[in-house]
């Protein structure tokens, strides 16, 4: 049955409610929206010279399943937004990165150090906002 949401519904006025449930979509999928396989081509990626990041990365992307990369373009255009109204929501990139990092891209199997993975997971997500027309084009 088609879920009919009522957005004017007075518990949706907490965004926080919005953003947890987003949060929540993308961390119950089978599978990050960037694939466990690419996990560490992304990480790599990351290390790189800061010139050769931004290539890396949009190959990289190029090269998931369509669909993730549509929806990638979707949320980090919505998530640049957010950002954009920083004066209003207090968001700023790295705020957007850190919350949003570990639960789009994350390894299969959590190996070795958390905190260095969640450092490179933010940075990656930090530097697609910031680089969003170049990797996404227009």
């Amino acid at each position: 049955p088609d879920e009919k949401l009522d957005l004017n519904d007075s518990k949706w006025e907490d965004i926080h409610v919005i953003t947890g449930a987003l949060k929540m979509f993308f961390r119950e999928l089978p599978e990050p929206l960037f694939t466990y396989n690419h996990f560490n081509d992304f990480v790599n990626a990351i290390k790189q010279e800061p010139r050769q990041r931004v290539p890396a990365v949009k190959d990289l992307i190029k090269q998931l399943p369509k669909p993730n990369q549509d929806t990638m373009q979707v949320l980090f255009r919505h998530l640049k937004r957010v950002v954009e109204n920083g004066e209003k929501n207090r968001m700023t990139y790295q705020s957007i990165a850190i919350v949003f990092g570990p639960t789009l891209l994350k390894p299969e199997k959590e190996t070795g150090n958390i905190a260095v993975h969640t450092v490179y997971q933010n940075q990656i997500v930090e530097l697609i906002l910031l680089e969003l027309n170049s990797i996404f084009g227009r």
